[in-house]
């Protein structure tokens, strides 16, 4: 596990004040391998562990490291959203039955053309969200 340090210096460096919350949702957000959490499991992990946060904390704290760039959101459909850990440029499978995501490897995906950004934009990232369901 890391040091409380690094999620406090991790909250400092993205511009953001070091709350009591926020350092409680990195801990559990950055303490281990990379992940994907909507709002709703995030709260859950945190009630699981005594952590007296609510849940719109816990949505505004995702929406605030998001656009910190802590974090990246991929939106499945309008009702869903899940938060990566993992803010490089991936793709995900999205298993429609149980609602999981999960990477997928880079050489398992090509994309062969990308149509040109409409004049006066520019294309900031291709997310490519692949819905799998049981044969």
């Amino acid at each position: 596990m890391r040091p409380y340090s690094h999620f406090l210096d991790q909250i400092k460096e993205a511009g953001l004040r070091p709350t009591r919350q926020r350092l409680a949702l990195s801990k559990l957000l950055f303490g281990g391998e990379n992940r994907h959490v909507t709002a709703e499991s995030l709260h859950g992990e945190a009630q699981g562990e005594k952590m007296r946060v609510s849940l719109a904390t816990v949505y505004n704290t995702l929406h605030q490291f998001t656009k910190a760039g802590m974090l990246r959101e991929i939106v499945v459909d309008a009702q869903r959203s899940y938060f990566d850990t993992n803010t490089g440029s991936h793709h995900h499978f999205y298993f429609e039955k149980d609602g999981q995501l999960m990477d997928i490897n880079d050489e398992m995906i090509s994309i062969a053309k990308i149509p040109q950004a409409p004049e006066g934009m520019a294309i900031k990232s291709v997310d490519v969200v692949v819905r799998v369901v049981d044969k």
